[in-house]
């Protein structure tokens, strides 16, 4: 997981410790809005088990009044979940540019870690994900 923290800091223009700060928030996303079964299999592919536990412990709520309003909506598709990560997200201080590179290479990574059919099955069954990418 290290390399592609790595991979995406520098494709997006940022730090690492940033990088893997957006990581989690999209992981943690994922989790909530992908099918959880598919979700498992990518972690696992991923080596990401360690950042979801990281996640998990730390609450991951954040992303302020908007985004625990906008989480609060989740259902629609994930519409509510999704504007809560991105919140999350440039409140890390993410432009929206480096928030869709680190989204882009997560997944490309994916695609390379595990089945791609997998990595289709986990970004199609989000539509709200649109928004990201």
């Amino acid at each position: 997981m290290e390399q592609i923290i790595a991979r995406i800091a520098s494709a997006a223009g940022i730090s690492e410790d940033l990088a893997m700060t957006a990581v989690k928030i999209i992981l943690n996303f994922l989790a909530k809005e992908a099918p959880e079964d598919k979700m498992n299999m990518l972690v696992n592919a991923l080596g990401a088990q360690k950042l979801m536990d990281q996640a998990a412990e730390a609450g991951n709520s954040g992303g302020g009044l908007l985004g625990g309003l906008m989480g609060a909506m989740g259902g629609m598709g994930g519409i509510g979940g999704a504007m809560a990560a991105l919140n999350q997200l440039t409140s890390e201080g993410l432009s929206m540019g480096e928030v869709q590179t680190v989204a882009t290479e997560l997944i490309s990574a994916a695609k390379e870690n595990a089945d791609e059919s997998l990595v289709d099955d986990v970004v199609n069954s989000v539509p709200a994900l649109s928004q990201i990418l």
